[in-house]
């Protein structure tokens, strides 16, 4: 089954930096655009960053020139650095890709099941 695993979220300070991972394994033909979403407490889910599979990357206004979104095709892996990390960064984080599978070769997105983000002092 293909499954995607989010890792890399915690406690940080204001100020501070972490560093998320993504890895997509199973029956896997080829990933496509991947992505990072975040929903805070009471708030709806929204994209943070995504990638596409030939690199070209978007971001949200709120994490611009703070956070980076890169990938590991190798590895099937995406990864969001995030420094300078604020308050209201603090949400849960879920990956996205967008995955062809075999043996029936359809693609799809799939979703990891989210890591916690606390920026907190």
């Amino acid at each position: 089954q293909v499954q995607v695993v989010e890792s890399g979220g915690g406690l940080v300070q204001p100020g501070g930096s972490l560093r998320l991972s993504c890895a997509a394994s199973g029956a896997i033909l080829a990933v496509n655009d991947m992505g990072w979403y975040r929903q805070a407490a009471g708030k709806e889910r929204e994209l943070v960053a995504s990638i596409t599979s030939a690199a070209f990357t978007n971001y949200a206004d709120s994490v611009k020139g703070r956070f980076t979104i890169s990938r590991d095709n190798a590895k099937k892996t995406v990864f969001l650095q995030m420094n300078s990390l604020k308050p209201e960064d603090t949400a849960v984080y879920y990956c996205n890709a967008n995955i062809k599978s075999y043996p029936t070769s359809t693609t799809m997105d799939y979703w990891g099941k989210g890591t916690q983000v606390t920026v907190s002092s």
